[in-house]
């Protein structure tokens, strides 16, 4: 007999708190590092209430220094804690980057079994919110050229929570990218929390006239396009990458197989991005099924303006990747 499990409709930044809350129940080695993330509950609400639950000893309040208390979040790890570090805007996350790249994801490749770095860096990252050049970026291109690190990028609720589950109960340090643009954003989540291990994507819409590939909020944008174009009698198969390392490449080539065409859709810059890194892997895994060239549609290569209007312009929209896949099915 088939169940089907009850949903709510929660906003995203709520997914994300229940994991923390959930997991700081079970588990009193999780700790919460962050700038403002006690009383006033972070600069987007996401740990509000944690600290009346957990207390000042479990909901650190930081000072104003990333490279600071990331790296005490890291010899907390080293020391059989499981910290959440909380980056206000992914854009600060550059100075925290010498711990996170030459310090958290090299020991346990330099240690071996004496050392294990069990630690998750959230990031709120993306436009939309007119926040200006400096607050306003994908960067998880960065660190998945990282070995030892792992990063997801989930676009609902339900992949929020429990992918966050995942991150913070794996032993190897996870960048966990959360759109700034979906906190607000009323989605489905079941009642009950179940852990999505990291590596697998999602088929979010099935089709047979081309492939379009994304991850975060972009994976919306391209949602609504496909919902669009089925009005034109083109029906496109939509992948949620939810996990961008590791990479689930099979069921990524899986659909390009049988579609024969490939559009990626990322906020990240396309030089060297994630973008190029998906474009490889379905040249790699489908090459000899491609009916046309791969198609990439990013972020125009630029710092985001400030303007609503000017920001609109450089991030893909919903017509943007219309048109794309108009041109890509034929």
């Amino acid at each position: 007999m088939q169940t089907t499990t009850a949903t709510q409709l929660v906003y995203y930044a709520d997914a994300i708190r229940e994991a923390l809350a959930l997991e700081m129940r079970r588990d009193s080695s999780v700790v919460l590092f962050g700038e403002d993330i006690a009383l006033y509950g972070g600069a987007f609400g996401v740990t509000r209430g944690l600290l009346e639950e957990f207390g000042p000893e479990r909901v650190v309040n930081t000072p104003i220094s990333e490279g600071g208390f990331t790296g005490v979040a890291i010899g907390a790890a080293l020391t059989g804690l499981r910290p959440v570090v909380e980056y206000m805007f992914m854009d600060f996350i550059a100075l925290a980057s010498d711990q996170i790249v030459n310090h958290a994801a090299k020991f346990r490749e330099i240690y071996g079994e004496q050392a294990r770095v069990p630690i998750v860096f959230r990031a709120a990252a993306g436009a939309g919110r007119s926040y200006g050049a400096t607050h306003s970026q994908m960067l998880e291109g960065w660190f998945m050229h990282v070995p030892g690190l792992k990063v997801v990028a989930p676009s609902t609720a339900e992949d929020a929570r429990g992918l966050l589950i995942s991150a913070i109960r794996d032993d190897d340090p996870v960048l966990m990218v959360e759109h700034k643009d979906l906190y607000k954003v009323r989605m489905p989540l079941s009642t009950e929390a179940v852990p999505i291990p990291l590596g697998l994507a999602r088929v979010l819409r099935e089709g047979d006239a081309a492939t379009v590939i994304s991850y975060s909020k972009a994976v919306h944008t391209a949602a609504l396009a496909a919902a669009q174009l089925v009005k034109e009698g083109i029906h496109v198969e939509v992948i949620d990458v939810r996990s961008l390392k590791p990479l689930d490449t099979a069921t990524i080539a899986a659909s390009v197989r049988k579609t024969g065409k490939a559009l990626i859709v990322t906020e990240a810059m396309s030089a060297a991005g994630p973008a190029a890194e998906l474009a490889y892997q379905v040249m790699e895994g489908a090459f000899d099924y491609l009916e046309a060239p791969i198609v990439r549609l990013t972020t125009r290569e630029t710092a985001i303006p400030f303007a609503p209007s000017l920001e609109a312009a450089v991030v893909p929209g919903v017509e943007d990747v219309a048109q794309a896949i108009r041109a890509l099915a034929g």
